[in-house]
């Protein structure tokens, strides 16, 4: 535990502990994409991480899957965010924008222009998505052509300065369900030009996506986020999974990223692979991690940070409980997207504090 504790440098800034803050969508955004009235209190009272990953911001229309999700692309946006990422170093903490293109995981209801979602390939995922009309079957994707691709990386690439002008510290590249990983999917992307076929090609579009943005705000300030066991959503990759993942790493970790942030759901063989092929920061989530587990694959060396979701979303003082050996308040599933019958604040920023609980 005391080595969770500790500060470190991660690219271009001090973080004042080794936890994060795991981006959670929470869906209570407006209409227009800028952040809700209760944001900056909702993040700023969890400030005292060493670094927040905001919940997934859009970085265009095209970009958005769910109702009520916050972007990063208009003026409007980052003068919202600003009030944000004001609170959070305010508490102490720094933060990193995360960029979350839905692609096929979209409903034109759900977004601005209510144009189909895009895609590798016209394929959709057999799901159903919630809409504000309740739940509907999400629709067969639009398949990007090959001389649209630079306009979607360059989407990146513009939101990714946005955050930066919004306050943010840095970026975090969603490569978890959506667009990256739909491109990397061999069940999503049925390309037969140079970004889909062999693994190498899958591989491509993310590539160009973190090296644009890269070139736009710096490699300290870029992460991304990675789940090589994530099979939801339609998505799997035969019995290549565990190369694609070595070869993607392995190139991206020539771009010197600020760090790799993992998803981890159990092949100890391939994350032990990964930590070898990754020089700079590896952040580690444990969706199941108990509590006697904190700390240990920090002090390992395993990993250099530990992020936790639900147990910050549900604690807004976790840090100081983990020092005093407190109780934690248990996360309510019910609350977790939009705002409750009972109030805004539900669910989002009413959850006690010690000294309040």
């Amino acid at each position: 535990m005391k080595a969770l504790l500790t500060p470190l440098t991660l690219g271009r800034v001090q973080l004042q502990n080794r936890i994060v803050m795991a981006p959670m969508t929470r869906a209570r955004a407006n209409t227009d994409g800028t952040p809700g009235k209760l944001a900056a209190e909702y993040y700023g009272q969890r400030a005292s991480v060493g670094l927040v990953i905001t919940e997934g911001t859009q970085p265009s229309d095209d970009g958005q899957g769910y109702p009520a999700t916050p972007g990063i692309y208009i003026d409007a946006h980052v003068a919202g965010w600003q009030e944000v990422t004001a609170a959070i170093h305010a508490g102490g903490a720094r933060v990193f924008f995360q960029l979350m293109h839905a692609g096929r995981m979209s409903h034109p209801d759900n977004t601005p222009h209510h144009r189909q979602g895009v895609a590798p390939s016209a394929v959709a995922p057999g799901e159903q998505i919630f809409t504000l009309a309740g739940m509907q079957d999400i629709p067969m994707p639009r398949a990007l052509l090959t001389e649209e691709i630079p306009a979607t990386i360059n989407e990146y690439r513009h939101a990714a300065r946005r955050a930066v002008d919004a306050g943010g510290d840095g970026v975090e590249i969603h490569g978890v369900a959506y667009l990256i990983h739909q491109f990397l999917a061999l069940s999503a992307n049925r390309r037969t030009d140079r970004y889909g076929g062999a693994l190498q090609h899958r591989a491509r579009f993310a590539i160009e996506v973190a090296q644009a943005i890269v070139a736009e705000i710096g490699a300290d300030r870029t992460g991304i986020r990675l789940s090589p066991g994530f099979t939801g959503m339609g998505l799997h990759h035969g019995d290549e999974g565990p190369d694609l993942y070595r070869y993607f790493v392995g190139e991206l970790d020539k771009l010197g990223l600020a760090y790799l942030h993992i998803v981890h759901y159990g092949d100890e063989a391939l994350l032990s692979d990964l930590r070898k092929l990754w020089h700079q920061a590896l952040i580690l989530n444990r969706p199941e991690r108990a509590r006697e587990d904190f700390g240990k694959d920090v002090a390992s060396g395993l990993a250099d940070l530990e992020s936790y979701g639900q147990m910050t979303l549900a604690n807004p003082d976790f840090i100081a409980r983990l020092k005093a050996g407190a109780p934690l308040n248990t996360a309510d599933r019910a609350t977790y997207f939009g705002s409750s019958p009972e109030g805004y604040a539900v669910g989002y920023t009413d959850y006690p504090a010690l000294h309040r609980s």
